[in-house]
């Protein structure tokens, strides 16, 4: 087993729907969820004239390999009505893998950790409820410290 941490998001259509049944999925086909922040509201980021998200993030346990977990996460996300018709539109649900335990991995479809989140106070601040003290393997801070970083 190794714990994961996964972001979640969405921004048409019930959002707290699609946060709940994209939940329900990956305890069904992911592993036992541990942890999960509060549900927060954040204005759109990259392409900012969509509308708000709902984000949260999950820790999980599960046995899959990177590349499965990334595949079952893309199915769940399509099992739920998303879209890929262009980079950061809105979306009935968005699953991004933050964390692999410990693992660096840097494929051409799969980068963890997710290369922007340091950069992303919807993710840092749900991250920082359920994960103060865990230190991201590249940039060897806690994301208490990066979140605060970013509040500068």
């Amino acid at each position: 087993m190794i714990s994961v941490f996964l972001l979640l998001g969405s921004n048409i259509g019930n959002r707290g729907f699609f946060l709940n049944c994209a939940i329900a999925e990956i305890e069904k086909q992911v592993g036992n969820v541990l942890k999960r922040s509060k549900v927060h509201e954040t204005l759109a980021w990259g392409k900012t004239d969509e509308p708000d998200y709902l984000n949260q993030v999950l820790e999980v346990e599960t046995v899959l390999q990177p590349q499965q977990l990334l595949k079952t996460l893309l199915d769940i996300e399509k099992h739920l009505g998303r879209e890929r018709k262009e980079k950061w539109g809105s979306r009935t649900i968005d699953i991004d893998i933050l964390f692999y335990g410990n693992d660096v991995i840097n494929q051409p479809d799969l980068i963890i950790p997710h290369p922007q989140l340091h950069k992303r106070k919807f993710t840092l601040e749900p991250l920082a409820e359920i994960a103060p003290a865990y230190v991201h393997p590249l940039l060897n801070q806690t994301i208490a410290q990066l979140n605060l970083l970013l509040r500068v």
